[in-house]
């Protein structure tokens, strides 16, 4: 039974072409694991904390990404972006909970997990948000909570990937509010986890991160499949 996914997007894998799964073993095996750093300097940092010098009242707590934004997985990320295959993510979903597991990466107490949306307009015309689809499957995984719609993207803004430092967050500037329907926060006492597909600059989740904390959540940690 060949389906209509399997017609448009064969299933060999991204890196060497090699038929059967869209990242295949030999190649995920190359890609490059993500250290543990702060997410304010970009140096090492146990499991990911914030350094105690680096913190800031609204700024993350915490950050874990799981490889660098190359070679099979970045191919899935934009496999996925650009060519819409759900099956992609959940290949992806899986691949990252195995790393999660080997690494023994530790996540906040009691956190629910929620992704940064897209803008109405291009969710639609996507089909789907990928940050939302690898996030259900991996906060099911990891045995997390799960909100989809937390966070509500209230402009449509350029592709942060064709903008510079201080124009990425003059891009995302003012751009999230908490979705009317959560207000006020009930899960205020919570630990939130704000997840993404690749962390660039770290300008978009950090700007979710400032809404989250304005509106009272004590804790707000970063969790990305890549960094580049």
């Amino acid at each position: 039974h060949v389906s209509f996914s399997d017609l448009l997007f064969p299933k060999k894998c991204l890196g060497c072409g090699k038929y059967g799964s869209y990242i295949c073993d030999k190649c995920i095996s190359e890609a490059e694991v993500a250290p543990l750093v702060c997410p304010e300097c970009g140096r090492k940092s146990v499991d990911g904390l914030t350094h105690i010098k680096c913190s800031k009242p609204l700024g993350l707590d915490g950050t874990i990404s799981v490889w660098f934004y190359r070679g099979v997985v970045r191919r899935a990320i934009l496999a996925l972006k650009y060519k819409f295959a759900k099956e992609v993510a959940k290949e992806l979903a899986h691949l990252a909970h195995s790393q999660i597991r080997k690494k023994n990466l530790v996540f906040p107490i009691n956190p629910i997990l929620t992704p940064i949306p897209l803008y109405w307009f291009r969710g639609n015309w996507r089909g789907f948000n990928q940050s939302q689809e690898i996030g259900k499957t991996l906060a099911g995984r990891i045995g997390l909570g799960f909100i989809p719609d937390l966070l509500i993207r209230k402009k449509f803004t350029k592709p942060q990937i064709e903008l510079k430092g201080q124009q990425r967050r003059q891009n995302i500037k003012g751009v999230f509010a908490v979705n009317p329907k959560y207000q006020p926060l009930t899960i205020s006492h919570q630990s939130l986890i704000l997840f993404d597909d690749v962390w660039t600059t770290g300008a978009t989740i950090k700007e979710a991160a400032k809404v989250l904390k304005r509106n009272g959540v004590k804790n707000v940690w970063a969790f990305t499949l890549t960094r580049s």
